[in-house]
């Protein structure tokens, strides 16, 4: 079997690039203004503005009182520097996915292929584009760079990625985001694709590894991934199951309803503390069923970052 079929009989869907565009192409025309902005130093002096020049940087209180049009220059005046940080950890590989089918995902399936429909936005803008891709450890890193090839690299990675492991994968988010946050040395915008099950760490120790990317000037996206049916409401017939942890290949004989009311309290609670942990470390919280469309769930982000911008 060659890569292209094991993709399509682990995940559900081949070709990222080419599903990215077909994403994309739906609500990209339909955006007035970037939802992303590049990262600038500081205000170094002002400039004449010419005509044809976006206008994002026009100084409105200065044409107020000189009537002429200056725009604001920065030291140092780069676009964005964006990287992506996928959670390959083998509790990001569930459901199986049986059908061939766009909208059917697993985690990972769901997250790479939300990768690629993001990088082809940065890629319209000619931003630089990083990667890295981890479970116990630090599997891929790649830096930001904006060329054509640099993408094609990074969508080969995904597709790579794709493919189930054969032994269990722990997740070890706690260490590699500290790792990233040494890794980038300018101020870039880092968005991170996890269930947040952790292993080793609580979830307070991993938003401390989160606090150290955004005490580096880094902004810092959550795009937290869950199949909501199974993980959250613990939607399983009531017979008798074994469940097995993916990553520790723990085992547990019960009745799903008879564990269910006490499952789904835990994982609420467990949510909403994830929820306010981002608010309070200034974290943009985005909450992911991939039983939801994907089309949806990206314009609903993309919207939102265009009226904050």
């Amino acid at each position: 079997m060659n890569l292209k079929n094991t993709i399509e009989a682990s995940t559900g869907f081949g070709n990222l690039d080419f599903l990215a565009k077909q994403v994309v192409e739906g609500f990209v025309s339909g955006m007035h203004k970037s939802p992303f902005h590049g990262f600038s130093a500081e205000f170094a002096e002002h400039k004449v503005y010419n005509s044809g020049e976006s206008t994002r940087h026009i100084d409105w209180k200065l044409f107020a009182k000189t009537d002429k049009l200056y725009t604001k220059k920065y030291d140092d005046e780069t676009n964005l520097r964006c990287h992506f940080v996928l959670d390959n950890s083998s509790s990001m590989h569930y459901p199986k996915i049986d059908k061939q089918h766009i909208n059917n995902f697993n985690k990972i399936g769901f997250s790479a292929l939300a990768i690629v429909c993001l990088m082809q936005l940065l890629k319209k803008q000619r931003d630089a584009i990083g990667l890295s891709v981890y479970n116990q450890s630090y599997e891929f890193y790649a830096s930001e760079k904006g060329s054509g090839r640099h993408y094609s690299m990074l969508v080969n990675q995904l597709e790579n990625t794709l493919i189930r492991p054969i032994e269990a994968k722990k997740t070890n988010t706690y260490t590699i985001l500290h790792q990233v946050a040494e890794n980038l040395h300018r101020s870039s915008l880092v968005v991170l694709f996890s269930d947040m099950f952790q292993n080793t760490k609580d979830t307070k120790e991993v938003f401390e590894a989160l606090q150290h990317l955004k005490h580096n000037k880094h902004e810092v996206i959550l795009f937290h991934t869950l199949d909501c049916n199974k993980e959250l409401n613990f939607s399983f017939t009531n017979t008798p199951q074994r469940f097995v942890d993916v990553e520790t290949g723990k085992q547990i004989d019960l009745y799903a309803e008879n564990a269910q009311e006490s499952y789904k309290k835990s994982m609420e609670q467990f949510i909403e503390d994830l929820k306010v942990r981002c608010m309070q470390y200034g974290i943009n919280y985005v909450p992911v069923d991939v039983k939801e469309d994907l089309n949806k769930i990206l314009i609903n982000f993309l919207v939102k970052r265009q009226k904050l911008a």
